[in-house]
């Protein structure tokens, strides 16, 4: 048997982190970024990992052009090539920047890093052209470069007849954007990142909680009933933040309930599995009430449940359940059709923080350095409800929370969220809820 040694290390070490981009972003999304580039450019772009190979199958890399396909056919052409691609995307990861370097075989290329949490996990690389017309020079230079090949040099100077001579000019300008769209895919990489250590953090913290509730249970030794009325507060508190938009109260709540549902369900993963369904279906109808998309929300309701249902440990069962919420919540208002979306989050922010103020339309618009009612067009506009409706919304779910306390009166209620006559309190609450105040306390 051969000890592993410290070269076997370092192999592991580079093709770990040759995989890890494409764990990290999409390939698909590489892809249409690098065909976006190539028919803004006309220039062919390659992902390549640090060692300089493409992190791309036959199938999905661009066609490269005639003149460096006749190089790759020689195993130690294809090697060069590789080399020089590894040490080109190391010096741009060096210096943070572009790197315009000519290959071996004498054309000119240049490389972007991908960099994410500091570590550089591969290059874009792009070029295979020349900068000037070719002259005797080159063609002695060009024989010079490639003889170790033992290469046809009458096609191999045929197909350099058809490289694109580009202008200086045109190389920097190419290498810029080639570094903006690395910058993008590092972006996404660094984001997909943020969300894999949150669920980790999170499952973390369940496992905490779970462990902290089950010493409570075994200690006050069954109270099911309370369980499972405080199961289904928390599930209608989970609905309300998930309809306001509140990611961050919504991901909380669903912490919590997700640490009642294991606790209760310890042992059998079919019951799990079952509550956790029937939980994503009850976020998947808010969603759609909400405005989503109906058949979006419907195909994130399918991969969840089959997701689900393949899971194996209930720490799976409660990734996806994170992930289907983050899901929901997206598909309600997608951003890319939100105009000025930093102003809407802020305004629902203010909104939901001081709610028991005696919020107007100016006041709001005051908060956010607009005029009234050009924020009052832009919020219709972007969340297709009034801007005042929208803070009825918030007053209805927060008056649900007080009327769940026994030891508010309707009347406190109403003063409460600024409503000066309770009777009007009451016909708003009726008209949003189908109900009186006093009715919805009397059901729960």
């Amino acid at each position: 048997m051969r000890l592993k040694s410290k070269k076997d290390d370092a192999t592991i070490s580079l093709t770990s982190r040759s995989s890890r981009l494409l764990d990290l972003v999409d390939k698909n999304t590489l892809k249409k970024l690098l065909h976006a580039f190539s028919n803004a450019t006309g220039l062919r772009a390659d992902i390549v990992d640090i060692k300089g190979k493409s992190i791309f199958g036959i199938s999905d890399v661009q066609k490269s052009c005639r003149f460096c396909q006749l190089i790759w056919q020689y195993q130690h052409g294809a090697a060069r090539c590789q080399a020089a691609y590894a040490r080109a995307g190391e010096e741009a990861a060096k210096y943070g920047e572009p790197y315009i370097f000519r290959c071996p075989a004498g054309l000119i290329e240049w490389a972007a890093p991908i960099i994410i949490e500091g570590e550089h996990l591969g290059s874009i690389i792009c070029g295979q052209v020349l900068m000037w017309e070719p002259e005797e020079f080159f063609w002695v230079e060009l024989e010079s470069m490639n003889k170790c090949l033992e290469i046809d040099l009458t096609s191999l100077m045929e197909a350099a007849k058809e490289l694109e001579i580009v202008s200086g000019k045109k190389v920097q300008a190419a290498a810029e954007l080639l570094f903006v769209t690395a910058n993008y895919i590092m972006r996404a990489g660094w984001e997909s990142l943020c969300h894999r250590k949150e669920i980790v953090r999170q499952q973390a913290m369940l496992a905490d909680e779970i462990t902290a509730k089950k010493h409570l249970e075994a200690q006050l030794n069954g109270e099911n009933a309370t369980n499972l009325d405080n199961c289904l507060k928390k599930e209608r508190e989970l609905i309300s933040k998930v309809k306001l938009g509140d990611r961050e109260t919504a991901r909380k709540i669903l912490g919590s309930l997700l640490v009642d549902i294991l606790v209760v369900g310890v042992g059998n993963l079919p019951l799990i599995k079952a509550r956790i369904i029937e939980l994503m279906v009850a976020l998947s109808r808010s969603a759609v009430e909400n405005g989503s998309d109906l058949q979006e929300a419907l195909d994130i309701n399918a991969g969840l449940v089959e997701s689900i249902v393949q899971a194996e440990a209930t720490e799976e069962i409660a990734d996806f359940a994170l992930r289907g919420l983050q899901q929901y919540m997206d598909c309600q208002i997608k951003i890319k059709h939100i105009k000025n979306p930093h102003i809407i989050h802020q305004v629902k922010q203010y909104v939901r923080e001081n709610i028991f103020l005696d919020l107007s339309l100016e006041l709001i618009a005051q908060s956010v350095y607009l005029n009234p009612s050009y924020l009052s067009k832009l919020f219709k506009e972007n969340q297709g409800i009034t801007l005042m409706d929208y803070v009825t919304k918030v007053r209805m779910e927060e008056a649900k929370k007080l009327l769940g306390n026994p030891k508010y009166h309707i009347d406190e209620i109403s003063s409460k969220l600024g409503f000066a006559d309770p009777s009007y309190f009451s016909k708003v609450f009726k008209r949003c809820e189908g109900m009186s105040p006093r009715q919805f306390r009397q059901r729960i």
